[in-house]
């Protein structure tokens, strides 16, 4: 394998453009962790298993490098927008065994835990929401100074009424668990999802973290989605609730330049 190009950095790790023996053309992550990579791997090999969205092809993963198929991108179209609903739909519909995953989980450099709460796989969505997703990242965010005391107690008190909240009960779903507009990537064929935090969870997350901070033809992308398998009612109401995680994730990266928004947010949930 041959670097050819050298892309920048995100996070932790140095991005390349590599070429292979065969003259494919290839994208290589370095300087991670192997945890993280294989987290990675697994997480692209998992959704990959449910024949809805496309990604990349896992080529080699080892102690601190990930080799992936290149994606060769295009500008998206309404019409590519409304496929990819209708793939997310199909992808969440594939399910999973339980909340959280077999291997542990990371969102960007972070470390985040998929073991099921109380061994349990079976445990409802709002137990592993509040105590996988929300409360070890308001701890790591108080401790680090980013969230005040009064902060961190709203957000405990949103965790001990998740349950009358989060809405009906549903089936674990196969998420991406960080889809953010720039982990979808437009190709020729469609939407190719990146870099997920891929756990079984609630299809909801998904769909709040394509709002957080906007997608291409978002409208398109939700519409099809909602023909294909629409969410229970009232789930436009539950966003906020569902990006309380991505929030805090990005305060405890970034900091308080955060703060607000995870802020803003709580109230949000609090009214519902």
């Amino acid at each position: 394998m041959r670097i050819v190009e050298d892309l920048g950095a995100s996070h932790a790790w140095r991005l390349h453009r590599a070429e292979l023996p065969d003259g494919r053309h290839a994208f290589v992550k370095t300087g991670g962790s192997g945890r993280l990579f294989a987290s990675e791997a697994a997480g692209l090999r998992w959704l990959g298993e449910a024949g809805a969205v496309a990604v990349p092809e896992v080529i080699d993963v080892s102690d601190g490098r990930l080799v992936l198929s290149w994606v060769e991108t295009t500008r998206p179209t309404p019409e590519a927008a409304e496929r990819f609903g209708r793939e997310l739909a199909r992808l969440h519909g594939a399910g999973a065994a339980g909340f959280g995953a077999p291997w542990p989980g990371f969102i960007a450099e972070l470390p985040m835990d998929n073991t099921p709460v109380d061994d349990t796989p079976t445990a409802d969505w709002p137990s592993f929401y509040a105590c996988r997703r929300v409360l070890p990242f308001v701890r790591r965010a108080r401790d680090g100074g980013w969230l005040s005391a009064r902060d961190a107690a709203l957000l405990d008190g949103i965790c001990s009424r998740l349950a009358d909240v989060s809405g009906p009960d549903e089936p674990p779903s196969r998420i991406h668990g960080d889809l953010w507009s720039g982990n979808v990537l437009w190709a020729a064929g469609g939407a190719v999802l990146v870099d997920p935090a891929a756990h079984g969870g609630h299809r909801e997350t998904d769909l709040a973290m394509l709002a957080l901070f906007g997608a291409p033809h978002l409208d398109r992308i939700l519409a099809a989605y909602e023909e294909e398998s629409p969410p229970a009612a009232g789930w436009r109401e539950r966003v906020p609730l569902h990006q309380l995680h991505p929030l805090l994730v990005h305060v405890c990266l970034y900091g308080r330049a955060y703060r607000d928004g995870l802020m803003a947010a709580v109230e949000r949930v609090q009214a519902i």
